[in-house]
């Protein structure tokens, strides 16, 4: 099949997210789609999959003009997404998600799952995806998970496939099995668009690459014809420094010491094992490893929101289990938590309000009476100039703000004041390539003056470029420890669990 989207433009009030758009993916050609966060992709995106009409502009498949109302009308025209955030119900197995809301029945209208098995092992071996159709979901690894839901846009019959952000959250090895598949789906003549932000990725497996910016089409590039710094240089608008510099300093004292540590769930089951973790004044110190192998709980721990059940956490030479937040707050750490909309910021907030969010009991914002608000909003101004926030006013609500712009406040917040050591947890998730390098610049010039820094990330690029060291979670246990010049295949074989 081949798609064509012409003039398609789309607003939300006064915002216009997409504006006269025009693309076009043939069959057995991969599409490549950058851009920053509210360059407009998601939109797009949107209407293609029949979530969003548009104001104007049309679809046409195999020059069929076409009008999806909802997924479904799209799903029947060939058009199926794969999600970043997978859409599967873990305690049920592969074939029962597969068919889930597409059940083929039999003449006595019971669910006919021998011929949905079949046809999941014909999809799998046609397209050398290698599933168990059995399998319950929550046992498989991620990257297994990502090849159940292309089976399940293949089990729909989709001809134009849509892949956003695939490797997110892939080891090194998986993002090189992924290449595979796609390069199948390629020959069997699909229709690809992938989306993603990591540019050496376009590069290396798409035939052409679009890229969005403030909701137009701004440039079309060939791989073998364009760079990463082109590339960054359309999605932004401006000149972007890819590389990170890190001058070379002597690590000092330890200012986090952690011992054989513990955690247990509610059912008793190891969350963390055993764990013993250094971080040295003036060092970054990388966690790596596929996201749920217990990196979450252990950043828990160390900033109060998770009790341990055995084992010693100390900052500064002072031990602090089951310390408050607000303790642990007052010792000079910083939190930069995962989820910014979720646990960092609150969405109906002002600027202002989300910037004293864990600082309004102190003196200069609080007479334990009522608040100073004049000191608020010129911390909030401060902090909005100095991190390069872009917003009108320190008034409007931090949901009002680009997905960049809220970790830039979120970051802005907990580096502006007293501080002695900074836990970044995917510090730079779902931000352009711009606040990317904002972001790694703030993380190592925070090194650079003496701060010890716990980087938690799912990227391994980012962890390879920032970290001094670095250590492997696996199954809640550190399984390994690499010095910064390690080779990534490595590191990547030991986030598999291969030692």
């Amino acid at each position: 099949m081949k798609l064509k989207l012409n003039e398609i433009s789309k607003s939300f009030g006064p915002v216009k997210a997409n504006s006269n758009i025009n693309l076009t993916v043939d069959r057995g050609e991969i599409l490549g789609l950058l851009g920053e966060n509210g360059a407009g992709k998601t939109t797009l995106m949107n209407i293609l999959t029949g979530l969003y009409k548009p104001d104007s502009g049309s679809i046409l498949i195999d020059n069929q003009l076409k009008e999806f109302h909802n997924p479904r009308e799209a799903n029947k025209n060939g058009v199926g997404m794969v999600h970043q955030h997978f859409m599967l119900v873990p305690v049920f197995s592969v074939t029962e998600n597969i068919i889930l809301g597409t059940e083929p029945t039999t003449i006595f209208n019971k669910i006919d799952q021998t011929n949905a098995k079949e046809k999941v092992l014909k999809i799998s071996s046609e397209y050398n995806l290698d599933v168990d159709p059995d399998q319950l979901i929550e046992k498989l690894p991620v990257g297994i998970q990502q090849r159940v839901e292309i089976i399940k846009i293949l089990f729909r019959d989709a001809e134009i496939l849509i892949f956003d952000e695939p490797t997110a959250v892939l080891t090194p090895q998986e993002v090189m099995e992924f290449f595979e598949i796609i390069k199948n789906l390629k020959k069997a003549g699909k229709a690809i668009i992938f989306i993603t932000h990591k540019l050496n990725e376009v590069l290396e497996v798409c035939d052409r690459i679009n890229v969005l910016r403030s909701g137009k089409i701004v440039g079309e590039e060939l791989p073998k014809k364009t760079n990463n710094k082109k590339l960054a240089e359309l999605m932004v608008g401006r000149k972007v420094n890819l590389k990170t510099r890190r001058q070379i300093v002597e690590k000092g004292e330890v200012l986090l010491e952690v011992n054989n540590l513990s955690i247990l769930s509610e059912n008793k089951e190891p969350l963390l094992s055993n764990l013993d973790v250094k971080l040295h004044k003036n060092e970054i110190l990388g966690i790596a490893g596929v996201q749920g192998n217990g990196q979450t709980e252990f950043i828990e721990a160390l900033t109060g929101l998770r009790k341990i059940s055995s084992g010693k956490i100390s900052y500064f030479g002072k031990e602090c289990k089951n310390f408050s937040p607000r303790k642990i707050h007052q010792l000079g750490v910083r939190h930069i938590p995962e989820d910014r909309q979720k646990q960092g910021l609150i969405g109906d907030f002002s600027l202002t309000e989300n910037i004293i969010l864990n600082t309004y009991y102190e003196k200069t914002f609080s007479n334990n009476i009522a608040l100073n608000w004049s000191n608020a909003k010129k911390e909030a101004k401060r902090i909005i100039e100095k991190f390069d926030v872009r917003t009108n006013s320190e008034e409007i609500s931090a949901d009002k703000l680009s997905g960049g712009n809220q970790q830039k406040l979120l970051i802005g917040r907990e580096m502006s004041r007293s501080i002695n050591l900074l836990i970044a947890s995917q510090p730079t998730r779902g931000v352009d390539v711009g606040s990317i390098e904002y972001i790694h610049n703030q993380i190592v010039m925070a090194r650079n003056k003496g701060i010890g820094v716990l980087l938690n990330s799912t990227e391994l690029d980012e962890i390879i470029a920032l970290s001094d060291r670095i250590i492997v979670f696996y199954e809640g246990r550190v399984i390994a420890e690499f010095p910064s010049n390690a080779d990534p295949n490595i590191i990547g074989l030991a986030m598999a669990g291969v030692n």
